[in-house]
């Protein structure tokens, strides 16, 4: 099964693979999602993706079955050095020259080791368009618009250290499906029913369902159906940050990830497209509905057949932010993309404390008003 186990002997990747030397003055190039180029930290010297010596591939599928049998090319494997977090899990590649970190999606202590992930390469990519300032106000806004947040986690929060960038692993999935079905149709009709009320005889209308046989055949093209392929993040947290947009992928190339940081995908690509599966049955079976017609439906079976099916690795960008606040881990997501924010929602007992004997004090008020009059 693909990837192939990361127990396997490979040779050490490249440490430079991520590095992008200025030509002005030779310090490391990272990529500006504000000016959509790789700008020099330390020069100021930009330079545009698509002008420089690297060359991204094609935007294209591959075979899924292949890859199930192994039997992908070795151009589209890779190997990378990373780190796992000993808390959640998280593999995520560190910059050649750091030791130690905190773990960006649950600020646990890391220490980087030799690990090496050998993995099916990305074939796409969705660049920062958000600004880590910019992301980290969405943040500190939307915390504080919870009313019964702590006044020190939010204080602490706007004050604390830089978000970081990370790129998440996705699946993407296309698939041509064919779909026979049998079921019913219900027709709704009314009839006149009469009912004694008071004395007096009245009548009502009453609807009925009349049910006749159905069954037929449906058929769709899943186009980029997605899935997360990292276990770091509650589901809640990255469906929240939902849609995507998927149209502005870019072909994959690492001067992308330049100053940024990727995790390895954790789900392999049989279980991510068994979850693509439940995604394309909920679809199909709201097409056989459609197909039924009348004014109600009864699905009794649905037969699908499943072909021509491809895949892509992409990564989308997530700004994290995980801060320890009074023993508790707390953690933020910023859609990199759109700036939509999701993450723990902090309680402050003082404020629900206050908010109850506010409610009780009013509650009485409005009792011992109400018994004057």
């Amino acid at each position: 099964m693909p990837p192939p186990p990361p127990a396997e002997t490979v040779p050490a990747p490249d440490d430079e693979t991520h590095r992008f030397p200025c030509e002005q003055c030779g310090a490391d190039y990272t990529y500006d999602p504000a000016k959509g180029t790789l700008t020099c930290g330390h020069c100021g010297h930009t330079e545009s993706i698509r002008s420089g010596p690297w060359k991204g591939s094609a935007l294209q599928e591959l075979d899924f079955r292949a890859a199930v049998a192994d039997q992908l090319p070795e151009a589209e494997i890779e190997v990378t050095r990373v780190s796992t977090c000993p808390n959640c899990a998280a593999q995520v590649e560190f910059d050649p020259d750091t030791h130690a970190k905190e773990c960006p999606f649950c600020a646990t202590p890391v220490v980087t080791g030799t690990g090496e992930n050998r993995h099916i390469k990305p074939k796409g990519v969705l660049p920062f368009a958000v600004e880590e300032r910019a992301a980290h106000k969405a943040m500190t806004d939307w915390l504080g618009g919870l009313w019964f947040a702590p006044n020190g986690l939010r204080e602490y929060a706007r004050k604390g250290r830089r978000m970081q960038g990370i790129y998440v692993p996705y699946w993407t999935y296309d698939a041509q499906t064919h779909s026979s079905y049998t079921g019913q149709r219900g027709t709704v009709y009314y009839v006149t029913e009469t009912f004694q009320h008071e004395g007096k005889t009245r009548s009502r209308q009453v609807a009925k369902v009349r049910w006749t046989p159905a069954s037929g055949r449906v058929q769709r093209f899943f186009d980029d159906v997605l899935v997360l392929a990292s276990k770091s993040l509650p589901k809640k947290y990255t469906e929240g940050l939902e849609p995507w947009d998927l149209a502005q992928l870019e072909p994959y190339q690492p001067q992308y990830l330049a100053g940024f940081r990727a995790e390895a995908y954790t789900v392999d690509l049989e279980a991510g497209f068994a979850e693509a599966g439940q995604k394309m049955d909920r679809v199909i079976e709201r097409d056989v509905r459609f197909d039924i017609g009348g004014d109600r439906q009864r699905i009794a079976h649905i037969d699908t057949k499943v072909s021509e099916v491809t895949f892509k690795h992409i990564l989308l960008p997530v700004w994290l932010a995980a801060y320890k606040y009074r023993g508790k881990t707390y953690r933020f997501v910023v859609n990199g993309q759109s700036g939509r924010v999701q993450g723990e929602r902090p309680y402050s007992a003082w404020k629900i404390a206050f908010a109850v004997l506010l409610a009780l004090l009013i509650g009485a008020g409005i009792a011992l008003v109400a018994s004057q009059q």
